[in-house]
C-alpha cells in the first residue's frame, strides 16, 4: 500500500480522470514523486468500478482501492445491506473479509466485528478505509480466518464466511468442498465458536448439493438484484434439524419482491395445470433459482402450463413476484400463422422449455427486438409447441 496515493494532489488527479481514456492518459504521460503511473491507473480503474456498486466508498474522501479484481469479487452495497438486515448481536467474525463491504454493513448491527484477511496489503487497505468511513468497531486482522477462529478462545454470536472456488475447479460441478476455505471440513470447529453461521455462495451452487454438503441448514436466501441472482445465503444454526425455509428476494429500484416457502412443502405440493387463460406469469430469477415451481402455483392460486415450462396462467390478475402479462392470442407453432402475426414486427421474445433459442426464432421469423408485444415460445400441458402473444398487464 503506497500511502503517497492519498496525497491531495494525486487524489484530485484520480477524481478528475475517472472518465479519461486510460490509453490516452498513459500516452500523454504524467508523473508524481514516489509513485508509478501504473499505480495511479489501478486506482482510477478500481474507483470507476465502485461508482454504482459501492457508492459509499466512491463518494468518500481518501479511499484507497485494491486492484479491480477485488472490486469485481466483492459484495455490492445492495446485497451487503440486505444480509446485514438478517442478523444482529454483540459480535461477529468475518473469516474471509476481502475488501470488507459485508463487514462494514455488519458493523451497523453488531457491537464488534472482526475482519480477517490473509492478504497483507488488502488488510492494510481495509483498515485504512474503515477509519475514513468512521467504522471504528471493526477490528481488521491480517490473518487466516480459519486459523484465527481455530486458535482463539473467543465465542461469537455469528460467523460469516464467503468461500471462493479454487482456480483448478473451473468447469467442474460446484461443490463447497472444492472452495477455500473448505466449509464442510471445518464446520464442526466453527460451531465450537458460534451457534450461528452465515455462508455466502455464488448462485452457481446447486441448492440440493449445498444442502447435502452442509448440516443444520435453517434458511437459504436467494438474492437477486434487478432480476439477476447475485448470491445465495445459507443460515446454519447449531443443532437445527427441522424443515428448511427458502426465502427469495428480487431487489429492484423502489421495491422488493419477496417469496418464501418451506422446502418440504415444495416437494409435497400438487400443481394444477391449464391451457393459457387470460393472464400469463413468469417468476423472477430468484424464485426460479430456488426451484419454487409448485409453491408459487399454490400460493398465488395460478395454474402451470407444463411441468417443465415454469410459466403460469389465471383468469383473474394476481399481484405476482415476477413479470405478468395480458394474453392477446395463442398460436400453434405454425410457420405460416406466426409469420402472418409477427413477421417483420418488433417483439420481446422469450423461450421456456422450447427446442429453439431466442436468436434462432428471431432470425427464422424476422422479428425485431423491442415494441409492446411480449411473445413466449413454450410447450403446453398437451406437449404441443405454442406461441403466446401478450402485452404488459
Amino acid at each position: 500500500m503506497n500511502t503517497r496515493i492519498l496525497n491531495t494532489e494525486i487524489q484530485n488527479f484520480i477524481k478528475n480522470n475517472l472518465n479519461s481514456d486510460i490509453t490516452e492518459l498513459l500516452l500523454k504521460g504524467f508523473s508524481f514523486e514516489g509513485i508509478e503511473a501504473r499505480e495511479i491507473i489501478k486506482q482510477i480503474e478500481a474507483k470507476k468500478k465502485c461508482k454504482n456498486k459501492l457508492p459509499t466508498w466512491f463518494n468518500s474522501e481518501n479511499i484507497y482501492y485494491p486492484n479491480k479484481l477485488n472490486i469485481e469479487q466483492t459484495s455490492s452495497e445492495i446485497t451487503a445491506y440486505y444480509k446485514s438486515q438478517l442478523i444482529s448481536g454483540n459480535s461477529i467474525i468475518d473469516i474471509t473479509g476481502g475488501f470488507g463491504v459485508d463487514s462494514y454493513y455488519f458493523s451497523k448491527h453488531f457491537k464488534s466485528v472482526i475482519h480477517c484477511e490473509i492478504d497483507e496489503e488488502l488488510s492494510q487497505i481495509v483498515k485504512h478505509n474503515y477509519k475514513e468511513l468512521n467504522a471504528f468497531n471493526i477490528n481488521a486482522q491480517n490473518v487466516d480466518g480459519i486459523e484465527y477462529t481455530r486458535t482463539t478462545s473467543k465465542s461469537f454470536d455469528w460467523i460469516f464466511v464467503d468461500p471462493s472456488r479454487r482456480h483448478d475447479t473451473k468447469g467442474k460441478v460446484f461443490f463447497l468442498k472444492d472452495c477455500l476455505p473448505n466449509i464442510p471440513e471445518h464446520l464442526g470447529m466453527l460451531f465450537e465458536h458460534s451457534n450461528s453461521i452465515m455462508i455466502k455462495t455464488s448462485p452457481l451452487l446447486d441448492i440440493s448439493i449445498g444442502i447435502g454438503e452442509l448440516r443444520n441448514v435453517k434458511t437459504i436466501h436467494v438474492v437477486a438484484v434487478n432480476n439477476e441472482v447475485k448470491e445465495l445465503l445459507w443460515v446454519l444454526e447449531n443443532g437445527f434439524n427441522k424443515d428448511i425455509s427458502i426465502n427469495t428476494v428480487n431487489i429492484k429500484n423502489n421495491e422488493q419482491e419477496n417469496f418464501n416457502f418451506k422446502l418440504i412443502d415444495e416437494q409435497n405440493a400438487e400443481v394444477n395445470y391449464s391451457l393459457p387463460l387470460a393472464y400469463l406469469y413468469e417468476p423472477n430469477s430468484a424464485i426460479l433459482k430456488a426451484g419454487a415451481f409448485k409453491s408459487i402455483s399454490k400460493q398465488f392460486n395460478i395454474s402451470k402450463l407444463h411441468q417443465h415450462s415454469h410459466l403460469y396462467t389465471s383468469d383473474e390478475l394476481v399481484d405476482f413476484s415476477g413479470r405478468y402479462f395480458k394474453i392477446i392470442e395463442v398460436l400453434p407453432y405454425n410457420k405460416k400463422a406466426i409469420r402472418k402475426v409477427l413477421g417483420s414486427k418488433k417483439a420481446n421474445v422469450t423461450v421456456r422449455n422450447f427446442p429453439e433459442t431466442v436468436n434462432q426464432i428471431k432470425n427464422r421469423f424476422n422479428i425485431q427486438d423491442g415494441g409492446d408485444l411480449y411473445v413466449f415460445f413454450t410447450i403446453n400441458l398437451d406437449n404441443e409447441r405454442i406461441v403466446i402473444i401478450t402485452s404488459k398487464a
